[in-house]
């Protein structure tokens, strides 16, 4: 399995920016995707998370603020996220969860800074 994350990079205070997670076969083969964030010096925490059935669950620091959604027929899990803030400065990682299994991909950065 390869997850290959694309889109971040550097955006203001107040910015949207939108990550991609490209899945090298079907989406609905795993449990759960998501994405997670670890910022220097901390650990890798959940930021979103869709299930096979499409429930959702969101960290409480980014509620309101960014949107996990799919693409089946893309094989592609996106992050929108809004209202960006300098504490939203991380690696974002994507995940994908079968049985016991966990899937990683190599990280993009995000940089929220003016």
């Amino acid at each position: 399995v390869q997850l290959v994350e694309s889109g971040g990079g550097l955006v203001q205070p107040g910015g949207t920016l939108t990550l991609f997670c490209a899945a090298s076969e079907n989406i609905f083969n795993f449990n759960a995707m998501g994405w997670y964030r670890q910022a220097p010096g901390q650990q890798r925490e959940l930021v979103a998370d869709i299930n096979v059935g499409g429930k959702t669950t969101y960290a409480e620091s980014v509620k309101g603020r960014f949107t996990i959604s799919r693409d089946s027929a893309q094989n592609t899990v996106y992050l929108r996220m809004s209202s960006l803030e300098p504490e939203d400065t991380a690696v974002y990682h994507c995940n994908a969860r079968r049985l016991s299994q966990l899937y990683w991909g190599q990280g993009t950065q995000v940089t929220v800074s003016s």
